[in-house]
């Protein structure tokens, strides 16, 4: 348990914040229903983000403790504040054309607004989240350097014909499909973002093997290859894209952005630290397949959010479907470990 204590303190704090702000607003009842909605935020934003914490910890298990703790203080913080609170007020912002300042006004005082203005972009977001979600999981899908596959020799094949480029082609090919689901007016701004959210992808990947490559010193490029600021950005944009979609799907819950923020920041500590737990028991190592499992999750998350522009996606359907790939890869992965055991004796 050693590994969620820290979670376990900032759960406290942030639930007597969030019971503060209950009382405040709204006496006893207020204070009871802040705690309760905290609560569920924080389970949903773990639910929705498993698949998360273990693709994280497959970047990080090869991270030095310096790297690994940094993800985990200032990591959170801009998980917490930035992703959590002030991506989704610059959001409105830029909608409105209203400063920061008046916009947290507007979350606190007119919820309702805040919300109308915050949902009426969520087009934008999901092709961008969409788009660098759909790279991750088709990046690691065309990954010839596998040992394992999961899918046995389809996996095998796709991975040896599959490249970067295809990649990106048939990202590209989805970002249009979503401008067509979109009427005339949105379009343009859509597939503008959808192709950012490729250049961030391909710009942190670039960004990244530059730093490993241009570093001449044998101790200093063990360091990098042992964590980087690449990785540690690359890390943050893929937290953005699964952060947005709990966001949304916490304004069906309540409209306060106080305990949104406070709900979601709870989750998204515990998905920190169940990426280190991760990595420090060697899970992946144990269960071959939950790295499979978690990608083919990012997948289905990626397309959920592509065909969200058009069609409400329940967030119940998402989380689940998301779980439902990881159980599936630990079974898979238990099966495979009693059958090499089998092999061995």
């Amino acid at each position: 348990m050693q590994h969620f204590r820290l979670s376990f303190v900032v759960t406290a704090v942030l639930l007597a914040l969030a019971a503060w702000w209950g009382y405040d607003h709204g006496g006893t009842s207020g204070l009871l229903q802040a705690l309760w909605i905290a609560a569920v935020l924080g389970v949903l934003e773990v639910s929705l983000s498993f698949d998360n914490a273990v693709v994280n910890a497959s970047v990080l298990r090869n991270w030095n403790a310096f790297w690994r703790k940094l993800f985990l203080t200032v990591g959170i913080l801009v998980a917490v504040f930035g992703m959590r609170l002030l991506f989704p007020l610059l959001i409105v912002s830029m909608a409105t054309g209203l400063g920061l300042i008046d916009v947290w006004h507007m979350a606190t005082n007119n919820p309702d607004q805040y919300a109308l203005h915050l949902t009426s972009k969520h087009a934008e977001v999901a092709a961008f989240g969409g788009a660098f979600l759909l790279l991750v999981f088709l990046n690691f899908l065309f990954d010839e350097e596998k040992e394992l596959h999961w899918l046995g020799w389809i996996e095998e094949k796709i991975g040896k014909y599959g490249t970067e480029g295809l990649a990106i082609l048939l990202t590209l090919l989805a970002v249009f499909a979503c401008m067509s689901l979109e009427p005339e007016g949105k379009k343009l701004s859509v597939l503008i973002a959808g192709v950012v959210g490729v250049l961030v992808y391909v710009g942190v990947d670039w960004f990244s093997g530059l730093l490993e490559e241009e570093e001449t010193d044998p101790a200093i490029g063990k360091a990098i290859s042992q964590g980087s600021i690449g990785g540690f950005l690359y890390l943050e944009v893929l937290d953005a894209s699964f952060s947005f979609d709990g966001v949304i799907g916490a304004f069906a819950i309540t409209k306060d952005v106080v305990i949104i923020m406070l709900g979601l920041a709870i989750g998204a500590m515990f998905v920190r630290s169940l990426t280190v737990f991760l990595v420090n028991k060697g899970t992946l190592e144990e269960f071959v397949f939950l790295e499979h499992g978690a990608h083919y999750a990012i997948g289905i998350l990626a397309l959920i959010m592509f065909a969200s522009v058009q069609y409400h996606i329940p967030e119940w359907f998402t989380g689940l479907s998301g779980v439902a790939f990881i159980l599936v890869s630990l079974w898979s992965s238990v099966r495979y470990r009693k059958r090499e055991l089998g092999h061995a004796t």
